[in-house]
């Protein structure tokens, strides 16, 4: 069983961004890499190793999910699991996309508290699967 330990965070609001930061940070003591945007992450995704990729949705650019796909295709990102965060309705049955190739999704908004453990409640389901 992989511990969590490292997150890769990819949100282009930079005030969602500081709130993951802290919360992930200072009340779940990960270490964490956000980027603005999926190029971003793509660039650095492989260098820092993620145990755990979270990734907005909606964002110009790249989406999460067609930067999810990208990780995806890199040997070293293949297998490592990612959530996505969306402001859209995430038990709406369009939202397949969302959960496809991801082990969950958070609603946003999001209590910033309970962010670490549902992170970590989500990891501990996809390894006894």
């Amino acid at each position: 069983m992989t511990e969590l330990r490292k997150i890769l965070h990819v949100e282009d609001d930079p005030d969602i961004r500081e709130i993951t930061l802290l919360a992930l940070v200072e009340l779940g003591g990960f270490e964490v890499l956000q980027c603005a945007s999926g190029e971003d992450a793509l660039a650095q995704a492989v260098a820092f190793a993620p145990d755990l990729m979270v990734l907005d949705v909606m964002m110009p650019g790249l989406s999460g999910v067609e930067t999810l796909a990208a990780m995806r295709a890199l040997p070293e990102l293949a297998q490592t699991p990612a959530v996505f965060m969306t402001s859209k309705d995430i038990a709406s049955k369009d939202e397949d996309e969302i959960r496809e190739g991801a082990i969950g999704a958070i609603q946003k908004p999001f209590d910033p508290v309970a962010l670490p453990d549902q992170l970590r409640q989500l990891i501990a389901a996809q390894q006894t699967r």
